[in-house]
């Protein structure tokens, strides 16, 4: 008998992120199960909730909306399931782009200029207000969904349009060409930092899951004492949220070398491809000790 009894590994879920959650809910079911440790799948999507009577625990492994909101975590917490990564507010402040913005900006953290827009926004105002290219996300979606990048003026409307399609509130954001990071977060401590590189134009869906040819680096190239202060001031915007347990802090270099925080992701991707378990790894921290750690920072909240 392992000490955490029964427990739920949750993935797959309803939200456009289904199929990424698929895949690292096998495989931190495979790596809990190597383990020895009593874990089996269960997906919400068709599973009812009432069938998680009995788990002693549960791992989160879902992405987006129901998974990462707040909504699971809620009921668990009814129920009096312990479970992975931050609470109710934290996960929903995470998944919620614009403001988790505000939060780290009204604490003076710094993050990229933006702006909400709706159908009836002045478009071209925008464009030179924030200047091109610039970024539209929808504000409720994860691994890239729906986002485009604005390079040519008078195109800006389309993007909204397209990101409007996964969401009500959209995201205009200045574009930040330096480069792109990203911190995991296990515990109290900020991981190594990642350098992302991808083959592509910007690092979207394709080449988060799909593509090969995306460059990680770690170490990540910033000089000792620079990647320290970011790891700290990463660790500070996830405790703003309110966020525990684990996750992933990603942010933006811009040419003079000034950086910039992105988003939080409060049940990062554990596929082959994703970043916290890459990071981990450098730090001394292989999968199967890693999916055990976050196990073990399960709590109620």
């Amino acid at each position: 008998m392992t000490p955490f009894g029964k427990v739920a590994v949750l993935f797959g879920g309803t939200s456009a992120e289904r199929e990424v959650s698929l895949v690292s809910g096998a495989r931190v079911l495979a790596a809990l199960q190597g383990q020895g440790i009593d874990a089996h799948p269960f997906d919400p999507a068709t599973q009812p909730l009432a069938a998680l009577k009995g788990y002693d625990r549960a791992f989160i492994a879902l992405h987006g909306r129901h998974g990462e909101d707040g909504t699971i975590q809620g009921a668990l917490e009814l129920m009096g399931i312990p479970y992975t990564g931050s609470g109710v507010m934290a996960s929903a402040l995470g998944m919620d782009k614009f403001r988790t913005k505000l939060l780290w900006r009204a604490a003076g953290l710094p993050v990229p200029d933006h702006v909400l827009l709706d159908a009836a926004a002045d478009f071209a105002a925008v464009e030179r207000s924030l200047g091109l290219p610039l970024f539209v996300k929808p504000v409720h979606e994860g691994s890239s969904i729906g986002i485009s990048k604005v390079k040519v003026p008078g195109t800006l409307a389309a993007a909204y349009a397209d990101a409007a399609k996964y969401d009500a509130l959209v995201l205009a954001e200045e574009g930040i060409l330096g480069g792109e990071y990203t911190v995991g977060i296990v515990g109290d401590e900020a991981l190594p930092i990642i350098k992302i590189e991808p083959a592509t134009e910007w690092y979207d869906y394709e080449a988060k899951y799909h593509r090969d040819d995306t460059r990680y680096l770690c170490p990540c190239g910033l000089p000792a004492a620079r990647e320290e202060e970011i790891r700290q001031q990463a660790l500070e915007a996830f405790r703003l949220i309110g966020g525990r347990g684990w996750g992933r802090v990603d942010f933006l270099l811009d040419e003079a070398g000034r950086h910039f925080f992105l988003e939080v992701n409060t049940a990062p991707g554990m596929t082959d491809h994703s970043l916290v378990p890459m990071a981990a790894r450098v730090a001394g921290l292989d999968y199967p000790a890693l999916v055990r750690r976050v196990l073990e920072l399960a709590a109620n909240h």
